[in-house]
């Protein structure tokens, strides 16, 4: 036994040469970025303003920096406590300590530590204790023993072994355990059922109805390590509602071999051969039940353990890409909009919204069942309109959508002169905010079934300022959401909210109390003080008075400054993202090139003459320079994309109005590994297959796609009963349309920008997360099919 060395309990320097090695990056820069880190900056702060610091690490490197240095300090805690157990129990060798000093996963460390670990009193412990580990050993070393007699030493009334059955049993338990916690056995038959294992899944009996969604599981094979995320998650989720049996075949399974591979890995490592001598057969059992006990059980559970893992984070992954193309959605900026949040029997809600997001009327209409007061409702609504001047109508997604279009669409060709444009955008976790909090503070007159008409407008006018009042799992964009890991699923989620809002920015007069909590350094105790206080001292005029609010000190002014604007103050760049510790640049730009400050904004001809490295100095280097001037040419510039809307045909309504070969305009709600669901406007979106998206080889629809984009598609088949619509992007040999659908009675979608649609009236949506039916409807690949243009491309989706 030996002491573990005591000079690095916690080997740190291993650590960043790693992630560095992972990141392609030096250590310099990872040892930087973490020491930031660890100091309480946030990603945002050291992507943009420490870039010297990282060498220009950006935030998604950074993030992937901070998830694996998590990880890798957890295996550092795990692999301290490991040998701090091994020494209280006097089992630490210098091999051992090697070894688990050199364990570069949990799973390796684990598989080290699991024959030394403390357990409860096993079948081998109680046979150890026993005194039957020297038979054990005999019957093992030397096989042409004969197991009844050299077991009938050990027959003792005093240790418990009555019969010589007792003494080979307890021999046997201990073989088993050995062989089955032998580290290096248990990892090469762990790779060896990933590699040659395969996911065998099968309909449980009399579900055959009941699990309809999954029938393309219900008697399925795949390859364990080719298994795509969305399937894993499909499959687990198959047997989570007792639709689907999984198992795990291996190719000696159904040969009738007297052993398998996987008992020959374990026969070979324990030097047994069966050569017909007496302890052979003894030795053959405790092989077997070594597997089929013991590391077969355990081994399936490892390998789907590192499925679930592996398809939950690309899940996550997909789901925090489709949060950020949805908070980074194009705002419709400063109009004023009508939220229509739609019903049937309890009415339509009604919610007009002004140019800065404040209420200005509301009301409730009921043109549908049972009142059916439809003209009474458009009239309603015109009035509304043109009272208060509504440029744009946004019309929720959920119960009566479609209807309420319809009553819109009227009200447009009833009253031309209003120059409306309708939009129906998502309503996902509206019901979630109305009943919060948060919007029981901001409405506080008003009924919580008004509040979701309101949350319908504002986040028209600006979805990163609405969305970020909801909980992000709450909006549904993404793979399986409620199947994964919730604490790294909200993780994942709080570093996108927080990566989209600081890249916009926030004024700090008029954001509101859930997006300032978002911004770099702030919470949501410090963003309630910075609102307080903007309330009783009135508007922000310089960024250095946040030093006054109580509680923010200078570590948390660092962090949130550069990320807060103010727009109308003295100092223009206090409007910038130009951070205040680097406004000495901005003045040495100015004294170098004989200018003023103001005159330097928007001036891009000028300062792109201008040279970074001549302002550099040792605290702001050229890259820093080179951002300040990039900011002074746009300063507060949006990243966000220039509004627009799609456009959809009036004469398509439903599925049955689809028809192959139609050409039509949507929006993607979502984009998944295998391809990109569209909404075409008929309440079921229709999925572009990998394969659809372009006229070459996707590897990865993001590539091609993100969640709220535009796109134009083509029907190539529909599938009424199992509701689903296969549709492609490719220009090439697109089916032609049907004449009897050629048809297209929906208005033209002008070009341009926000601005340049007032006085047009094309139906349209906005980028919207999809409906939670589009999430949980299960798998989208159909059983075996004729071979029509839409089986073909879902026969792909399954990898047939």
């Amino acid at each position: 036994m030996t002491n573990p060395s005591t000079d690095s309990p916690v080997v740190f320097t291993p650590i960043l040469d790693r992630i560095a090695q992972e990141l392609s990056v030096s250590t310099r820069q990872v040892t930087a970025a973490v020491a930031l880190l660890d100091e309480g900056a946030t990603v945002p702060f050291i992507a943009r303003y420490r870039k010297e610091a990282t060498g220009g690490l950006d935030d998604t490197q950074l993030r992937t920096l901070e998830g694996r240095l998590r990880y890798l300090r957890e295996l550092e805690e795990r692999r301290t406590a490991i040998l701090a157990s091994l020494v209280e129990q006097q089992k630490l060798t210098p091999e051992l300590e090697d070894a688990i000093r050199s364990a570069d996963s949990k799973t390796r460390l684990e598989d080290l530590y699991a024959p030394h670990r403390p357990k409860k009193r096993s079948k081998a412990q109680v046979a150890r204790e026993q005194g039957l580990e020297p038979l054990a050993d005999a019957l093992l070393a030397t096989p042409a023993l004969v197991p009844e007699q050299a077991a009938a030493e050990y027959v003792n009334e005093a240790t418990g072994v009555l019969d010589v059955g007792a003494a080979l049993d307890g021999a046997r338990a201990i073989l088993i355990e050995r062989f089955s916690e032998a580290p290096e056995l248990v990892g090469g038959l762990r790779t060896y059922v990933w590699d040659q294992g395969t996911i065998r899944s099968a309909v449980a009996e009399g579900q055959e109805e009941k699990g309809a969604k999954f029938r393309d599981y219900f008697d399925a094979r795949e390859p364990v390590n080719k298994l795509p995320s969305h399937r894993v998650l499909a499959l687990l989720r198959g047997r989570k509602e007792g639709i689907l049996k999984l198992s795990i075949v291996l190719p000696d399974d159904d040969s009738g071999a007297a052993l398998g591979e996987p008992e020959r890995r374990i026969a070979a490592f324990a030097g047994v051969t069966h050569q017909g001598r007496p302890a052979d057969d003894f030795l053959r059992t405790a092989v077997t039940l070594a597997w089929k006990a013991r590391l077969q059980p355990k081994l399936e559970n490892d390998v789907e353990q590192r499925l679930r893992e592996m398809a939950e984070e690309e899940a996550i992954r997909v789901f925090g890409t489709n949060l950020r193309d949805l908070l980074l959605a194009a705002p419709a900026g400063t109009r004023v909009t009508m939220g229509l949040d739609p019903g049937i029997r309890t009415g339509v809600k009604v919610a007009v919204v002004g140019n800065t997001g404040a209420v200005v009327a509301t009301a409730t209409v009921f043109p549908h069942e049972p009142r059916k007061d439809w003209d009474g409702s458009i009239a309603a609504l015109a009035a509304l309109c043109l009272t208060h001047k509504v440029d744009l109508v946004a019309i929720g997604n959920g119960t009566a959508s479609r209807e309420t279009e319809k009553l819109v669409s009227e009200l447009m060709d009833k009253f031309p002169q209003l120059g409306l444009t309708r939009i129906v955008v998502s309503e996902a976790g509206a019901s979630v905010y109305s009943a919060s909090e948060l919007a029981s503070k901001e409405l506080p007159e008003l009924d919580v079934t008004l509040r979701g008409a309101v949350s319908i407008a504002r986040r028209l006018q600006d979805p990163l300022a609405e969305l970020v009042k909801i909980e992000p799992r709450s909006i549904g964009v993404g793979q399986y959401q409620h199947d994964v890991s919730q604490p790294a699923l909200a993780r994942q989620l709080d570093g996108v909210v927080e990566d989209c809002v600081n890249a916009v920015g926030a004024d700090v007069n008029t954001a509101s109390p859930a997006l300032l909590a978002r911004i770099s350094g702030l919470n949501s105790r410090l963003a309630a003080q910075i609102v307080e206080y903007r309330t009783q001292h009135g508007p922000f005029r310089r960024r250095t008075e946040l030093r006054d609010v109580p509680r923010l000190g200078d570590k948390t002014f660092e962090q949130a400054a550069g990320f807060l604007r103010i727009l109308q103050g003295p100092d223009v760049l206090d409007a910038s993202a130009v951070h205040p510790e680097a406004y000495p640049v901005v003045q040495r730009i100015a004294k170098a090139t004989g200018r003023e400050v103001p005159s330097l904004i928007g001036d891009g001809a000028f300062l792109r003459t201008l040279d970074p490295a001549r302002f550099a100095d040792d605290r702001f280097g050229t890259p820093t320079v080179r951002d300040i001037l990039a900011e002074l040419e746009k300063p507060g510039r949006d990243p966000r994309p220039e509004f627009r809307t799609a456009r959809f045909k009036d004469s398509v309504h439903q599925l049955s109005d689809l028809q192959p070969g139609m050409t039509l305009e949507g929006v993607v709600t979502n984009v998944a590994n295998f391809g990109a669901f569209v909404d075409i406007g008929v309440h079921q979106d229709g999925l572009v297959h990998v394969s659809q998206l372009a006229d070459r080889f996707v590897k990865d629809p993001r590539d091609v796609v993100k969640a709220g984009q535009i796109v134009s598609v083509t029907v190539i088949e529909v599938d009424i009963p199992r509701k689903r619509v296969a549709l492609t992007m490719r220009k090439a040999e697109r089916p032609a349309p049907r004449p009897a659908q050629a048809r297209d009675t929906g208005k033209a979608q002008p070009g341009g920008g926000a601005q340049s649609q007032r006085g047009t009236r094309p139906p349209a949506r906005a980028p919207q997360p999809a409906r939670q039916d589009r999430q949980e409807r299960g798998p989208q690949t159909p059983a075996a099919a004729p071979a029509t243009a839409m089986s073909a491309a879902f026969q792909k989706l399954l990898g047939k």
